[in-house]
Formats: C-alpha cells, structure tokens, sequence
C-alpha cells in the first residue's frame, strides 16, 4: 500500500490536469488488454480496422516494461488543458542523452530490438516514433477528441464541486474502490508492503483519464510531480449514442429546446458542440444558455479559448425532479490495479 501523506502546503497545491497525449499512450495499451477492449468495444473496433497497417511495436515495447516506462513518450501536463500537438512537441525536444538513459534503464541487460533505435540513434528514433503517433492520434482518437475531453472536464468539473462542497474527504470518497483518505493521509492500495511518502510543496496532480481503466496509478518518479492517474466518471457511457431526450414535464415547464439543453449539460460543453448535438444554431443556443444561466440553472466557465457549459446543482435537481437523468449516476465500476513506484504502469 502506497500512503502520502499531507502537509498543509500540499493541501493547498492539489490541481488537476487532463493529457491527450496519456489518453494516447493508454488507448494502445487498451487495444491490447481484453478488460480495455470490451470496455472500449465500438473505438477499439475502429482503430484496429485503422491501425492495421501501422507498426506500433515500438510504441507498445516503450510502455510494456515491469517496473519503469520512460517519461519521455508522456511528458507530465504543463497546464490543466493541454493540446495533444504541444504534448507531442515536448516530447520531440527530449535530450537525446535522455531517450537513451531512460530506454536503458527500462531494459537494463534485456533491450528489444525494435527499441535499439532509441540508443543508438535517439533523435531520428524521436522523429519517427512522433510521426506514428500523429498517424495514430488523427485515425483514432482525434474525431473522437471533443467527446473524450468532455467526459475529463466534467470529472474535473465534479471533483471541484465535491470539493466546494465537502473539503477533501469528499474529493477522494468516490474517487476509486482503492482509494482512501483518512486523517490528512491519502492511501493506495498497492503491493504486499507499506511505503509512506511525504508530500512536499509540489502538492498533488490528479489526472482522470478514459482509458486508465481498471488501473489507478501513483506516479512519484521525476519529472513528474507526484501523481494521481484514475479512471474518469462515467466511462462505461463514453460510446454509448448521444441521445438528449428531454422528460415531458421538463419541456412543458421550461420548453422544449432549453429542455434539450439542460439534458445534454450533464457534460461540460462548449455552445459550438450544443449547436452540432441539438441540431440549432449557435446564436440559438446563445440566448437559451443565456436565460437558463439567469435563472441559476447553468454555469459557464472558461477554459483557454472556450466557454464550457455545464448544468448546476439546482438544475440538475430540476432535471432530476422532472423525471431525467441524475449526472451524478453515470459512473463506472472500476477496479484496481495500482502502478509501482517508480515511473507509471
């Protein structure tokens, strides 16, 4: 069991952070793990039709060591919301000495072939593991990018409620099955023995992620800082069809189009994306949002360029009491399956 325990410092200094370059290291790995697939079944359907004629071995051999994988192929986040193009910039910038240190380290005495590049040539290897992983990003996840991001945000968007509402024990009471907070202390199931860590002014990073599932792991290897990764709410509806049928008492009480709205914010979304799911224009959607802000049904906030929607606690009350859908109630069971302590599993 890994336990971290708390100063008051690190209290102050939890953030969170959501990476689509973690989504995209996880998702090979689900396309490879049976649990991962079934859970995923319509996307990993996709993206092996998608990535058949790719060669991703030397992605694969970069995440499948015992006890360590090199932090150069997932940059820790810089910032809550990341662009998978900046991600993968960072990534090119790596040292050369530092691809090969940290492959070497993976597979000390035991290095696989296809990982020799990394060694012995670590800038073209870069080169050539970045543009795989562009070719894979735009057949397999980049469409489905927006629908990803908007379950993560709305984890995030959850946790900081729970927060607001009930300090850290509420924050980490439902986080995963495996997860305990007790007394400023911060347990992880995790291996036979006990290993307690203190946490410094870094604070803590916690990372909700699609794929991650039933894993939930614990980095605390530099460079990054120490690291909650766990499956996000919701996830066994992440492919389920967009469907925003709104209860007949709630259309008769506020309409049918500001209905439709209200169903659909049990996600964050931009006014763009409710545009495309409701079938209404933009400025539509504009002067609804605005009416149901006014009557403290919805909040608004802003993330880098976007404004994201998302229903508040009175409206989903008012969801919830017309007969729709509790967005609380949408998680998933998820089991777990801790990473050791040096780099992520």
């Amino acid at each position: 069991m890994i336990k971290a325990r708390f100063d008051t410092e690190a209290l102050t200094r939890v953030r969170f952070a959501v990476s689509p370059m973690l989504e995209l290291i996880r998702s090979v790995t689900s396309l490879r793990d049976p649990a991962g697939r079934a859970l995923h079944l319509p996307w990993a359907e996709e993206a092996r039709r998608a990535t058949s004629d790719l060669d991703l071995s030397a992605l694969v051999a970069l995440q499948s060591s015992d006890f360590y994988n090199p932090d150069f192929v997932n940059p820790p986040p810089s910032s809550p919301l990341v662009e998978f193009e900046d991600e993968l910039a960072v990534m090119v910038a790596t040292p050369a000495a530092q691809i090969r240190r940290e492959v070497e380290r993976a597979y000390d005495g035991g290095l696989p072939p296809v990982l020799a590049p990394f060694v012995h040539d670590p800038r073209r290897a870069i080169d050539e593991l970045a543009e795989l992983m562009r070719t894979y990003w735009s057949r397999c996840l980049e469409t489905h990018w927006p629908r990803i991001r908007a379950l993560l945000e709305h984890d995030v968007l959850y946790r900081a409620r729970r927060i607001a509402d009930g300090g850290t024990d509420r924050l980490f009471a439902d986080l995963d099955p495996g997860v305990r907070w007790r007394e400023g202390v911060l347990s992880l199931e995790c291996g036979e023995s006990d290993t307690l860590l203190d946490l410094d002014e870094r604070g803590l990073l916690l990372l909700p992620s699609a794929f991650v599932w039933p894993k939930t792991s614990f980095v605390t290897a530099p460079p990054w800082q120490p690291t909650l990764i766990y499956p996000a709410r919701g996830i066994g509806m992440l492919w389920s069809p967009e469907r925003h049928p709104p209860p007949d008492a709630l259309a008769r009480l506020v309409g049918r189009t500001r209905a439709q709205l209200l169903t659909a914010l049990d996600s964050p979304r931009s006014t763009l994306e409710l545009a495309g799911a409701l079938g209404i224009s933009s400025g539509g959607v504009s002067q609804h949002l605005s009416v149901l802000r006014d009557a403290g049904l919805v909040s608004g906030r802003r993330v880098q360029r976007a404004v994201l929607y998302l229903r508040s606690a009175d409206g989903d009350a008012l969801v919830r009491a017309t007969g729709g859908r509790d967005s609380d109630g949408a998680g998933a069971d998820a089991g777990t399956q801790p990473a050791g302590l040096s780099g992520r599993s």
